[in-house]
């Protein structure tokens, strides 16, 4: 999926394409996690580093890989041990296999494919979903009684849609929701880079836009999520992906892991993301209150 970005796409690219050339530095003897570029990536990352250091084990972080490709090569080389992914994506831009909007299904494979194609275990998964969301402002979802996708229809006339290049664009994107919910609305879409979305939303030159479940900015403009009723996203869950050598090598990798699975909400989530985007703070630190959070919780 066409992401926020932390850091400028070109930054991202060079790095990783430097992680793949023969000038990388040498083989750690530590866990190297990885992760993309962009701001939830990172945080993600973070956790998983932490929660790993918290165990004792030694952790490499070789961040801002520019997109699943960089990172699938990275892991499938030994160059990282870890990243997180989302399974729709990994399952459909990775795995090239025909999208699926049955979680379960999704999940079990992906883990087939991953374990018998490059040895990568797929854990268990973190807990959210970062998929394609439609997204309105609150006083209109009270005021329309929207709540689900589902209501829409009855309004979409009187609605201004915004979406970026890539939902206009992809096969589970704005002319198969148009269909599945029967959707009609006002005038031409407004088309733009996903971070001017939420900015035209707020400044009330669109009603309702595309973005995604996890946005730090739903938070921070406290704007509401419409449930999709109708199943019509394939299921996008964060699941961390490991090299089954690492494993063997880690043992106290899998205890990491086991401590994260199931613990990340949406809500926390879109609050970890805002926390870094919206009032600048660090990824290490926010992860690490994060953390401390689940100990007390535990």
């Amino acid at each position: 999926m066409n992401r926020r970005r932390f850091v400028r796409e070109a930054t991202g690219a060079v790095l990783g394409a430097g992680m793949l050339s023969g000038c990388s530095p040498p083989r750690s003897n530590g866990v190297v996690v990885g992760a993309k570029n962009f701001t939830e990536q990172v945080v993600l990352g973070e956790l998983l580093a932490q929660a790993m250091e918290s165990l004792g084990e030694k952790v490499e972080r070789r961040f801002y890989l520019a997109g699943s490709y960089i990172a699938h090569q990275a892991l499938i080389s030994g160059r990282i041990d870890a990243y997180v992914e989302y399974t729709g994506t990994a399952l459909s831009a990775v795995l090239k296999q025909p999208v699926d909007r049955d979680a379960a299904r999704v999940l079990a494979t992906i883990r087939r494919l991953y374990r018998g194609r490059y040895g990568v275990r797929v854990a268990e998964p973190l807990g959210f979903e970062n998929t394609f969301a439609m997204v309105v402002r609150a006083g209109d979802a009270d005021r329309l009684k929207l709540t689900m996708l589902s209501d829409v229809a009855a309004v979409a006339g009187k609605l201004r849609l915004g979406v970026g290049y890539e939902f206009e664009e992809r096969a589970d994107g704005l002319r198969g929701l148009e269909a599945a919910y029967g959707l009609h609305f006002a005038g031409t879409p407004r088309v733009m880079d996903l971070g001017l979305l939420y900015r035209a939303l707020g400044a009330q030159q669109v009603d309702i836009v595309s973005g995604n479940s996890t946005d730090g900015a739903i938070r921070g403009m406290g704007l509401r999520v419409l449930a999709d009723d109708r199943h019509y996203f394939p299921p996008y869950q964060a699941v961390p992906l490991v090299r089954e050598d690492a494993l063997r090598r880690h043992p106290a990798l899998q205890r990491a892991l086991d401590a994260l699975a199931g613990k990340i909400n949406e809500e926390q989530m879109q609050a970890m993301n805002h926390a870094v985007e919206g009032e600048h703070r660090d990824p290490a630190d926010v992860a690490r209150e994060f953390l401390r959070g689940l100990v007390g919780r535990d």
